[in-house]
């Protein structure tokens, strides 16, 4: 039998490469993508799976993209294997006052948060649901439950995300597939919170900061689950963190 795959859509230097790390050492071949001026970051990705005896692959893919997508997913199933888990992981966090936000910037991030997620998860079920199993597992943020001032963009992404992934949990749940959206409630340790977040390295010492690990272990987690007892929405924040 072939074998099975894990798709990290925005496999990054953080939470990303550590969901890939962690499916690869599940014994999946993780399958990771951003858009094509990432490939080199992507393959060193790539090198360090491979460096712990793992398997995985590079896909310069720009997730916005229908048939770029479709065909990705295509790819895996003809050269890797059945797609076993889906994780859409891709960002797009930007701050500006509303008089201040773009119709390009709205669409942008609307495209990147919402959109490209609508098109891993429906081309992702479209080759689970043959087989009847299969996981997929939306990355979201607070601001998918709650809008703040500043991230009108950010907030009406994300909670469309959230609707997205509630509509698909009820309706492939019944045929086998578990569809999963995790909050992530809090700054995560990458290089973006290192440089931009004053109190970073205070925080990390005190486990103020989310570690990209062990936002990965509740993934692989969520993946094990057996069907009798599913968790669709699980919130993750440091044990500080306010809310």
């Amino acid at each position: 039998m072939p074998q099975g795959a894990a798709l990290i859509v925005g496999a990054g230097d953080a939470t990303g490469g550590a969901i890939a790390k962690a499916f690869a050492r599940e014994g999946l071949v993780a399958c990771v993508s951003r858009r094509p001026r990432n490939l080199v970051s992507l393959n060193e990705l790539v090198a360090q799976i491979e460096a712990e005896g793992c398997k995985a692959r590079a896909f310069g893919v720009d997730a916005r993209e229908e048939e770029a997508t479709a065909a990705l997913v295509d790819q895996i199933e003809a050269e890797v294997g059945p797609l076993e888990v889906c994780v859409f992981n891709i960002g797009a966090n930007v701050r500006f006052g509303i008089t201040e936000t773009t119709s390009r910037v709205y669409q942008k991030v609307w495209e990147m948060a919402a959109y490209s997620g609508f098109l891993a998860g429906r081309e992702a079920a479209r080759v689970m649901r043959p087989r009847g199993r299969g996981t997929i597992i939306f990355t979201g943020a607070t601001a998918g439950v709650r809008g703040r001032e500043g991230f009108s963009a950010f907030a009406g992404a994300k909670h469309a995300l959230r609707a997205l992934a509630q509509s698909m949990a009820r309706e492939l749940g019944p045929e086998g597939i578990h569809v999963a959206h995790v909050v992530i409630d809090g700054p995560i340790n990458s290089q973006f919170i290192r440089e931009n977040v004053p109190d970073a390295a205070d925080r990390f010492a005190k486990d103020g900061l989310l570690l990209p690990d062990e936002i990965a272990k509740n993934y692989v987690w969520l993946h094990r689950q057996h069907r009798s007892a599913w968790t669709h929405e699980l919130d993750l924040r440091p044990w500080s963190e306010s809310w």
